[in-house]
Formats: C-alpha cells, structure tokens, sequence
C-alpha cells in the first residue's frame, strides 16, 4: 500500500474485488476526518488476477495524482 498526504486529504493505494479478479483503486479521506474512505476505481478498462498486482497498479497511478478536491474527487 503506497501513501500520499495533501492539505486536506490522503490518498492510499487500494483494491477493489470485482468479478474475475482486482481493480485498482485509490481510497481518499480527509486527514482527521471520520467515516468511510471514498474509493475511485483507477484503469478501469484492467482487471487483475491477484490483489497484489492491483496495489502496484494503483500505487503507480498515486505518484501520478496532483491533489483530491474537496469533493473528494482525483485532480491528476
């Protein structure tokens, strides 16, 4: 799992299980906030046999990402 912090938000690398295998996915949260991660699937159009491989998709999608809006949404 990578890890990237921004003003307001962290972003993590994550994985999402789907049907035949992963998605690669970032989870977003506010730093200090409560509740659920809110989790944007990343190259959608992929899906990966083990989780592991999905983690290190999403990982590299993360060094690429720029800031999380305050809607929680990705800016790349």
């Amino acid at each position: 799992m990578a890890r990237k912090a921004f003003d307001h938000f962290e972003a993590v690398s994550a994985v999402v299980p789907g049907e035949g295998g992963y998605h690669a996915a970032i989870a977003v949260k506010a730093i200090g906030g409560t509740g659920a991660p809110r989790f944007h699937k990343v190259l959608e159009d992929q899906i990966f046999k083990t989780a592991n491989e999905a983690d290190l998709a999403a990982a590299k999608e993360l060094t690429r990402l720029k800031d999380v809006k305050e809607d929680a949404d990705l800016l790349w």
